[in-house]
């Protein structure tokens, strides 16, 4: 099933195929840029196939002006992690008034960051595993034991702003604690532990904005001994994809309006993919976190579930871009709306 356009994002830039030309950001200069360099190489060659003078923009070896200077009209996030995908390069394009793909400023800097996440799941009234966030001063020998009798064993210790993985330890002894924090710090000056979900993992896709955003297929992850890592994620094969999930269809729902509430609740806008864990006990999903430019690798899940869709990759590609836009513009036209709906 592919989504027409007009039902993904009723907020989007003009594009004409015909004019325009598209910068699509990859690499970057956070952990993560050799997967977005292995993103963004597919989605170029997914775009020039569908026609669309595209080119390749790494911001880590060229100039933001040159996004300017060079007559770009619409720009392709095939970023990940920081100075990507965190609002900085969205401001940056804002304060240029160039539309690109994906969530806004403020929609971005939230998604990045798993903790400030959570308070606004928490606060909506969403399921997400119970956790204990420490800034580097909280991060004392004596408070870092406590963590184990708050959350008990097995725990999840991670950097909050970090994505495929990175810095992620399972912790199931006590003396592996200290071991983890000091790898999760290496990334991040602050820390996020997690209560263990143990169960399924699953994640589910989700295109489109506000009243028109729309779940894709639900993914079941089936990894080695568990292990979802960065190795396994993107550079073996041992990983086994489900979709369809093989979940009933009562529980693959649920999960889509827990992802689409989860997704909304943020604010994020043009597409985006919830992670999430089934508790194997009583199969209630927790949300994990939200990516706001997942990957699009050979390995990734937004194509695969896109596809399960009867959506190719390249049409997948130009979905997403037709649907570029501008946080300005989504307030002149929620403005516009508001207006037109007051009473005479």
């Amino acid at each position: 099933m592919t989504l027409p356009i007009s039902q993904q994002n009723s907020v989007t830039s003009a594009f004409d195929i015909k004019t325009a030309k598209v910068a699509v950001m990859m690499g970057g200069s956070s952990a993560e840029r050799e997967i977005s360099l292995m993103s963004g190489n597919g989605v170029l060659d997914a775009l020039k196939a569908k026609g669309v003078n595209a080119f390749a923009f790494d911001p880590a070896k060229q100039s933001l002006e040159e996004i300017k200077q060079q007559g770009f009209t619409q720009v392709f996030i095939a970023l990940h992690g920081r100075h990507g995908e965190d609002g900085t390069i969205q401001g940056a394009l804002e304060l240029m008034g160039i539309p690109y793909t994906g969530s806004g400023v403020m929609a971005s800097a939230i998604a990045m960051d798993k903790h400030m996440t959570k308070q606004i799941w928490l606060a909506s009234g969403l399921s997400t595993p119970r956790s204990v966030y420490l800034k580097p001063h909280e991060q004392t020998h004596v408070r870092i034991k406590q963590i184990v009798d708050e959350l008990e064993l097995p725990l999840m210790v991670k950097p909050p702003r970090e994505g495929s993985s990175i810095g992620i330890t399972k912790v199931q002894r006590e003396d592996e604690l200290e071991r983890a924090v000091k790898e999760a710090t290496k990334f991040d000056p602050e820390l996020l532990c997690e209560t263990f979900i143990e169960g399924p993992e699953v994640t589910c896709p989700i295109i489109g904005t506000g009243p028109n955003a729309k779940c894709l297929p639900v993914i079941r992850i089936e990894a080695p001994q568990g292990a979802y890592d960065y190795q396994n994620k993107y550079f073996t094969d041992d990983v086994k994809y489900h979709c369809p999930s093989g979940l009933s269809a009562e529980l693959e729902k649920e999960i889509q309006d827990l992802a689409l509430r989860a997704y909304l609740a943020l604010g994020c806008r043009g597409w985006g993919r919830a992670d999430l864990m089934i508790r194997a006990q009583d199969s209630k999903p927790f949300l994990l976190e939200m990516n706001t430019s997942p990957g699009m690798t050979s390995h990734s899940l937004v194509p695969m579930s896109a596809k399960a869709s009867g959506i190719s990759y390249e049409d997948l590609c130009l979905q997403i871009l037709m649907a570029a836009t501008n946080d300005t513009k989504v307030a002149k036209t929620a403005d516009k709306n508001h207006h037109q709906e007051m009473p005479a």
